[in-house]
């Protein structure tokens, strides 16, 4: 089968490896479609991901993928034949010379049963067992391959919302307006927010922000974001750092209220980070959410589906741009354009 490849830091391309056999408490599912990971799969690219040095590379990329069952083992009572699963990955490439960067990005992928495995009481390292199991879930066949795949960026936002305890009448501001920053604009409104502003250094992604909901979008030079809290007459319960930068979390110091919080999702490159508190309040919560909380984000599964089913979140404000899996190159140079959002590859061709 062929799987996308970082073969060094820089350098993208389709490789041929063994197609995967599952083991017991796995399902082999052909992948339909994947998206880029604009924060993970690009640092992979460019080989700047925490944690990941240089020897790691070749790997296979990606993590964001909706795919069908084909097969599964003899103790899998999770998924069948015909099901549509989402967070399958690939941990064993079956050729030495590849390391796994996840392996979402490949025409078949092993979805494991955490159900299961907790059920039969191997769910320890011993058995191979990964959090991350909890996630690999069916979705119903009503929800589109292309929703389903959005659905391992959506459950993950959603699931900030408790890691971050936001909730509903809370007053926000998020930097960031790619797919992060608007998943968290949308909702925010639909989960009772009552105000979410938006700073982005594009126009084209403001002007989605301001489509998508957003009662104010701020590009972040703008005069008026300096002087948010003196115009609206108080300051913020929250700002959420979509993007991940310690300048961002710094200028956000001085719009928070007393006890107000700063939300960081995503992985921070830097190794330490420079808080300049005295711009702040006196209290004020930081928080981290650098790695998913895979219990809060399989939960979050079911409300967004239903959001999905009522057209309240829709893949086509998301989808920027599709290519063919095998044009990984320009798909990648795609995600670099001016209000590009989400980007996908399509397995279904097999081409």
């Amino acid at each position: 089968m062929f799987s996308v490849a970082v073969l060094e830091p820089g350098k993208t391309g389709v490789v041929e490896i063994p197609k995967p056999t599952p083991g017991p408490y796995e399902a082999l599912v052909k992948t339909e479609i994947a998206y880029i990971c604009n924060a993970t799969d690009r640092k992979l690219v460019a080989g700047h991901f925490p944690g990941i040095g240089h020897d790691r590379y070749p790997l296979l990329l990606g993590h964001e993928s909706a795919g069908i069952v084909e097969s599964v083992g003899a103790k899998v009572k999770s998924f069948k034949p015909g099901d549509r699963v989402i967070g399958a990955l690939l941990f064993r490439t079956g050729d030495v010379r590849y390391q796994s960067g996840w392996g979402g990005n490949s025409e078949f992928l092993l979805a494991s049963d955490a159900a299961a495995m907790q059920a039969d009481g191997v769910a320890d390292a011993e058995h191979g067992y990964d959090d991350v199991f909890k996630i690999m879930k069916t979705v119903p066949k009503d929800i589109s391959a292309e929703a389903a795949g959005l659905l391992c960026t959506w459950r993950e936002v959603y699931a900030g919302f408790s890691d971050f305890h936001l909730k509903a009448g809370d007053e926000v501001l998020i930097y960031g307006a790619g797919p992060v920053g608007l998943s968290f604009c949308i909702f925010a409104k639909l989960l009772g927010l009552a105000w979410v502003g938006v700073v982005d250094m594009k126009e084209e992604k403001r002007a989605k922000a301001k489509e998508l909901g957003a009662d104010a979008v701020f590009s972040p030079d703008d005069p008026a974001l300096k002087e948010l809290t003196k115009r609206r007459g108080k300051p913020l319960d929250a700002v959420i750092d979509a993007v991940g930068h310690e300048t961002i979390i710094n200028a956000a110091l001085p719009l928070i209220k007393m006890a107000g919080s700063i939300c960081v999702y995503g992985v921070l490159a830097a190794p330490t980070l420079t808080l300049k508190k005295d711009e702040g309040p006196y209290n004020f919560n930081l928080y981290m959410h650098q790695w998913p909380t895979r219990d809060a984000e399989a939960a979050a599964q079911e409300p967004l589906v239903d959001w999905i089913r009522s057209e309240k979140i829709k893949a086509s404000d998301f989808m920027t741009a599709t290519f063919p899996f095998r044009e990984i190159g320009k798909a990648l140079a795609a995600t670099e354009l001016p209000g590009a959002l989400k980007t996908m590859l399509d397995f279904r061709s097999g081409k």
